[in-house]
């Protein structure tokens, strides 16, 4: 089949039938991928040009339709984004930008397919079929061969798509997340009678800390917050970015939006001591997977942030029947609190070929290492054996 092949500054260039339609094509669909959390990134000016991430949506329509305006031409299409900086992407790679710059050499912009400030994994080659999956490769490796810019990066793509992209000629990477599994527990005390005792011990002992506290905690859907619940949120937030020194990568226009486009999809735990809010955590969930996001407090309490962060949103995903709680980037502390490493990947192409043999022959190094560190975790598995 012949394929009309389309850069697109600004997914208004599509409509959201048409994008989300080929998002219930995936087998790996998620929020994230959705038109309403892509598009509130880029109107809301989190993920746009002025803040380093210029959209170059790679989009193929069936060429045997007339008009780009039918909702069904859209057959392939991934989020793409010339980048200006590394901030806000969770696959480091800071020091190989570092090294051009030694070698007096330009890394960024570089091309980026990644969901903005968003280290979950899920399709980054959404297509219709095997032929148009086929086709938008091709169309990404005459692009990052073409465009002049140092180099090509595919980050959270699923395990499916590692080995087309390889033969695309990528460099693999992998990485490690915590993900805490519900094989089907009836209650939280069935889940900690499942793991080791002094596991099961610690985390009594935590929760007893924040109840002995007198603090409540109300789940809220985003259909029934109020104005004054996110801000509450947004404030916390930012609390906890202030507390690292940085600044937060969204603001409350984002966030307003997705509540207002997607609230099916969002739980906001808010936690309250004597009737005042305190603290507040905000969860993207499906029927089937709670991801966690952010967090923050504007007081410290002992344990609060264990509670907030995953205890409470346990809670849900049992009462629930979700079956995976994706906890984030990094945070080894989790497997303490029943989570499990998981494999992740990324893929990278580099221009230069000087660069893009060291760079191999680091991944080479990388990836053993990281595939004893796998090995290390599962040895320390939190579960009674």
């Amino acid at each position: 089949m012949n394929y009309r092949t389309r850069i697109v500054s600004s997914l208004s260039e599509i409509s959201q039938t048409a994008w989300d339609t080929l998002l219930e094509c995936q087998s790996d669909a998620n929020p994230f991928l959705s038109y309403a959390f892509l598009h509130a990134l880029h109107e809301s000016g989190c993920a746009s040009e002025a803040s380093g991430w210029q959209p170059q949506y790679i989009c193929l329509w069936d060429d045997h339709e007339q008009s780009l305006a039918q909702d069904q031409q859209l057959v392939a299409a991934m989020p793409f984004y010339a980048k200006f900086h590394s901030y806000g992407e969770y696959v480091f790679d800071w020091a190989w930008a570092e090294a051009y710059q030694r070698h007096g050499l330009e890394y960024y912009p570089k091309l980026l397919c990644s969901i903005p400030f968003t280290p979950v994994t899920g399709s980054r080659l959404m297509a219709k079929d095997a032929a148009s999956h086929a086709a938008l490769i091709e169309a990404l490796c005459a692009l990052r061969e073409t465009s002049g810019t140092s180099s090509t990066h595919i980050l959270y793509p699923p395990q499916t798509q590692v080995e087309p992209l390889k033969t695309a000629g990528f460099m693999v990477r992998t990485g490690v997340q915590f993900h805490w599994l519900n094989p089907g527990y009836t209650s939280f005390d069935d889940f900690l009678t499942t793991l080791e005792q002094k596991k099961r011990k610690n985390i009594r002992a935590e929760r007893r800390k924040v109840s002995e506290s007198k603090i409540t905690f109300r789940h809220v859907n985003a259909a029934n917050a109020t104005a004054d619940d996110w801000d509450f949120f947004y404030r916390c937030y930012t609390q906890t970015y202030a507390e690292h020194r940085s600044s937060p990568y969204l603001n409350l226009d984002f966030f307003l939006r997705i509540s207002g486009t997607m609230p099916q999809h969002i739980l906001l735990i808010i936690a309250e001591r004597r009737g005042q809010a305190i603290a507040s955590s905000l969860l993207i969930h499906t029927d089937h997977t709670l991801y966690g996001r952010y967090w923050g407090a504007l007081e410290h309490v002992p344990c609060l942030h264990f509670e907030t962060a995953y205890y409470q949103p346990l809670e849900f995903c049992i009462a629930q029947k979700i079956k995976c709680f994706e906890g984030g980037a990094q945070g080894e502390h989790k497997m303490a609190r029943g989570f499990l490493p998981q494999k992740t990947w990324s893929a990278h192409w580099l221009a230069h070929p000087s660069f893009s043999d060291a760079i191999e022959r680091f991944l080479e190094r990388e990836n053993g290492g990281m595939s004893s560190y796998m090995d290390e975790l599962n040895e320390r598995n939190p579960f009674r054996k």
